[in-house]
């Protein structure tokens, strides 16, 4: 009896710890959020406009240097803005560009408008979080926590799951100093420890990417038959999987809608994500929009672009390698508040295995139905004489 009363205030305690953790938590999201979107800001002031003249700009015709003389060939600069192609005796044949002016779209929209709908984009996930937690505080387990507990993941899957996890929050961290680090944290640790800083990440982003990349290889090998759509997952969207009601959870499978939501966006958005990644990894080797736009050309009619130069497909890599990262840290940030102070009981998914069997038979009752219908079978089996 002892026991139990001991388990019950240890639980009680974690709860309490986790509502009070909860508020300082989201501030300091919160607070980050901001200097994100400040750094954002001050991108888009560092991103120069056309009206502005520097002592490089041409005036009145004149050129700058005076490479040519006193006046400016029209033709001649109009085609080296334009990016012609001369030729070069070194084997670095892209050196022949003389000015490659997609350089400067690509830098003005990293700068403007990329940088700051991203800093939205986190901020706004984090705000609607919070409302949510506000509005609807802690999912609880209705019929409260029990004395048996069922095996929801094996030590395998936990790993696979950890390691996807854990490289993608250090790719996260690392790339989101990539983009709004030279904004927000250099002006506040200084330019030593920024370049320090940045140098480590760079190299834990570009090793820790492997991580991700078998991670995603391991889920999606031990989960996809788990995840394909099926007869049960309309009710649970068509009751939202009982998020805003008290007593009602629909009945799931081992993943629920909304979990299988979240798995083909981790596959899919990693997917592109890891191949963005590898074009960045090993430059000018790949030409993935070139193929990927032929074929969007040929199935829809369209008229996309398909003579990308290796310089202009590293620069749309670039920017696709942002959009999606950043899509995945709002899908991971809404991943992790429903499994941990979302979700009573939600995190010993992935913590122990073990969760507990009202937790199980809530959320997740046809998946509880099948499990105990094996270990029934198993124990016929077993009990069956041998003649």
């Amino acid at each position: 009896m002892m026991a139990t009363h001991t388990r019950k205030d240890f639980r009680g305690a974690f709860d309490r710890l986790g509502a009070a953790l909860a508020a300082p938590l989201l501030l300091v999201t919160l607070v980050l959020s901001l200097l994100a979107f400040t750094g954002a800001a001050s991108a888009q002031q560092a991103v120069r406009t056309g009206d502005e003249v520097t002592s490089e700009t041409p005036v009145d015709g004149l050129v700058p240097g005076n490479t040519l003389g006193d006046t400016s060939d029209a033709d001649y600069w109009r085609a080296v803005r334009s990016g012609t192609q001369g030729f070069v005796s070194i084997p670095d044949k892209k050196a022949g560009t003389l000015v490659q002016s997609e350089g400067e779209a690509w830098r003005s929209f990293r700068n403007g408008p990329l940088s700051l709908y991203a800093s939205w984009a986190i901020l706004g996930t984090i705000v609607v979080l919070c409302l949510f937690y506000a509005l609807r505080g802690r999912i609880r387990i209705e019929h409260g926590r029990s004395a048996a507990t069922i095996t929801r993941f094996a030590w395998i899957e936990r790993f696979g799951h950890w390691m996807t996890a854990i490289s993608f929050v250090i790719l996260g961290l690392t790339g989101l100093n990539v983009l709004y680090g030279r904004y927000a944290l250099r002006p506040v640790i200084g330019d030593e420890a920024f370049g320090f800083l940045t140098q480590v990440g760079k190299y834990l982003h570009n090793y820790l990417a492997f991580a991700f990349m078998a991670g995603l290889v391991m889920i999606f090998v031990m989960w996809v038959r788990h995840n394909l759509p099926d007869r049960t997952d309309g009710k649970w969207l068509l009751q939202a999987g009982g998020l805003f009601s008290k007593k009602l959870h629909p009945p799931a499978k081992k993943f629920n809608a909304g979990q299988k939501l979240i798995f083909w966006s981790v596959i899919l958005g990693g997917l592109s994500l890891s191949l963005s990644g590898w074009a960045l990894l090993f430059p000018f080797t790949t030409h993935f929009f070139s193929d990927t736009f032929s074929h969007v050309n040929w199935l829809f009619g369209t008229d996309l672009p398909t003579s990308l130069s290796v310089l202009q497909e590293q620069q749309i890599n670039q920017l696709w390698h942002t959009i999606m990262a950043i899509f995945m840290v709002c899908v991971i940030l809404a991943h992790i508040y429903i499994g941990s102070i979302g979700m009573e009981g939600a995190f010993d998914a992935m913590g122990s295995g073990e969760v507990d069997l009202n937790w199980a038979k809530e959320h997740h009752s046809l998946w509880v139905d099948e499990v105990q219908e094996r270990e029934a079978g198993r124990r016929s089996t077993a009990a069956q004489p041998a003649e």
